[in-house]
């Protein structure tokens, strides 16, 4: 019997490949002979790197980059497909989680150093990348992206502009004449799961911009700074669906490298082979730390149930907790939801975070009794 173990990251607690093999051995605790095939997946989130490199049998890679306020820091990408993709996450280098909270400042907070990850995942000589752009700790459109790469962002007088979404108010021309001609042979796929165009009430400023460190009133200078990109860089990528994700990297990554926005749950269970191993499986297993109504809105686990109800194979989610609206998971392909605590159970939750690997052992054996009678 072969059964698929793909499961998206359980945030705080276990990356996928941790989580597949806490599966691998609940089933195996059941049914001692199966075959259960380790297929760790992501939605573009913290946590895509390490899935894919490991449901694919990459390589992980280090850049020594300039972080968000332009400390040296040891950022992570991946090289799958023999060498020919390249995995690289936003945050891994422009990251909110590099910075403590008296440090963020997303007026002057760069992704300079994503463009540097960017720059030496293209020197290992692949032909694409694909980019997940959440958790960042910027609001600059990408600019110190454009920078690290060659671009120059000059102010009416030539002067180049200084790091950080704010001075982007003085832009008055890009010259892209710094770039490598090599970039334009490369395909690049941004993974992103939010729909905020670049700049207005739903932009990038407003919504994002707060949980950044961002005061009212730097919110709006913000937004006036980056309407002033989309002047200059323009106007037709400042209301594509995403253009406003990770402080407007979104749109930068279109500007700069000629980007494609993408649902991020279907372009990287795609990447991850999934779709291979389905075929003939008993069952899939997938899950995340916590389901609720939004996990029904494009998230790894729900894009793997619909993958595996295409080819008749049922799929069983395993939660880490389930919250308001976990029910609508039941409509995507979801035969049932395992939970690794009671609902609502906060102290439980928290003693999960710290035994995850055996209690999602312990769940996945009652899924498989449940499901296999």
């Amino acid at each position: 019997m072969r059964i698929v173990a793909a499961p998206n990251p359980y945030k705080g607690s276990l990356g996928a490949p941790d989580a597949a093999v806490a599966m691998a051995a609940g089933v195996r605790d059941v049914i001692p002979n199966a075959e259960v095939v380790e297929v760790p997946v992501a939605d573009g989130g913290e946590g895509t790197v390490e899935a894919l490199v490991a449901a694919r049998g990459g390589e992980l890679v280090t850049a020594c980059v300039h972080g968000p306020l332009g400390d040296a820091v040891d950022a992570v990408f991946g090289i799958i497909d023999g060498g020919r993709t390249a995995i690289v996450e936003l945050a891994a280098a422009s990251g909110l989680p590099l910075l403590p909270p008296e440090r963020r400042d997303p007026q002057v907070t760069s992704t300079y150093g994503f463009g540097e990850l960017l720059e030496a995942a293209r020197r290992r000589g692949v032909d694409r990348i694909i980019a997940g752009i959440g958790g960042s700790a910027t609001n600059d459109a990408g600019a110190g992206m454009g920078q690290a790469l060659g671009y120059r962002l000059l102010d009416n007088v030539g002067d180049e502009l200084p790091p950080g979404g704010l001075a982007l108010r003085r832009l008055a021309r890009i010259d892209g004449s710094g770039v490598d001609p090599a970039w334009a042979g490369i395909d690049v796929e941004v993974a992103v799961d939010v729909t905020n165009p670049l700049t207005g009430p739903e932009g990038a400023s407003a919504v994002y911009g707060p949980q950044k460190g961002a005061t009212p009133e730097m919110v709006r200078e913000l937004d006036a700074a980056l309407t002033r990109f989309a002047e200059v860089a323009g106007w037709e990528i400042a209301d594509l669906p995403g253009a406003g994700a990770a402080g407007g990297a979104g749109a930068g990554l279109v500007r700069f490298l000629g980007a494609h926005l993408t649902r991020g749950a279907p372009l990287v269970v795609e990447a991850s082979g999934l779709d291979a191993a389905l075929p003939g499986a008993r069952m899939v297993l997938t899950g995340e730390g916590r389901v609720d109504a939004q996990t029904a809105y494009g998230k790894g686990p729900v894009e793997v149930a619909r993958r595996a109800r295409a080819v008749g194979v049922p799929a069983v989610l395993i939660a880490g907790s389930r919250g308001p609206g976990w029910e609508a998971v039941l409509a995507e392909g979801v035969a049932f939801v395992e939970a690794l605590v009671t609902d609502g159970d906060r102290a439980a939750i928290e003693e999960a975070e710290s035994r995850a690997p055996e209690l999602l052992r312990a769940a996945t054996a009652r899924a498989c009794r449940r499901l296999l009678g």
